[in-house]
């Protein structure tokens, strides 16, 4: 787990971490590794790993509300978010901006209240404006040395997860979460 500073939590991080109240996340490249599975059908197909899930899930359980915002549609990543417990769903949104400026005025936020993890150039209307931006190591470097955080793990690898726990222990809700499985 590292910031962009040092290898751990810099005092930045730290600070713009415990204002979000609302983390919000890109799909593909992010959730998934970015491959597109089509079948002859027009069936996409998306693999997502098992520990972002639950990383979300005890984000969520730490009071913590969460946003998907994708340019692509797909039944699969409604289930998805669905499944993991995602309140707020953006797809086929081609101009990401406007779905970040409607999550603020709908819950009342700020732009400093609201995280946001995407990685590539159309992520960068948000990643730019909102109060934490995180990308992944293959993100283009336009993104990231425009980005507080690139995680050390790739998306659809572990990232969101990374991210979650990172965020989780800058505001203090780490150990609250992981004591549920030492009981």
């Amino acid at each position: 787990m590292i910031t962009k500073t040092d290898g751990r939590l810099s005092e930045d991080f730290i600070k713009k971490a415990r204002e979000i109240r609302l983390a919000a996340f890109d799909v593909d490249g992010i959730m998934t590794d970015g491959s597109l599975y089509l079948g002859d059908n027009g069936e996409e197909i998306k693999a997502f790993h098992s520990l972002d899930g639950h990383g979300l899930k005890m984000l969520k359980a730490s009071g913590i509300d969460l946003a998907i915002i994708t340019a692509r549609t797909s039944e699969l990543v409604k289930h998805r978010a669905e499944n993991i417990g995602v309140s707020h769903i953006y797809q086929g949104a081609e101009n990401k901006l406007d779905s970040f400026q409607d999550l603020l005025q709908k819950l009342n936020l700020k732009p400093s209240q609201v995280a946001y993890m995407g990685d590539d150039l159309v992520d960068l209307p948000v990643l730019t404006r909102c109060g934490l931006s995180i990308c992944v190591p293959h993100s283009p470097e336009e993104v990231k040395k425009r980005t507080d955080l690139t995680t050390s793990l790739n998306g659809g690898h572990g990232a969101v997860r990374e991210f979650c726990d990172l965020l989780m222990l800058a505001q203090g809700s780490y150990e609250e979460q992981l004591k549920k499985y030492l009981e």
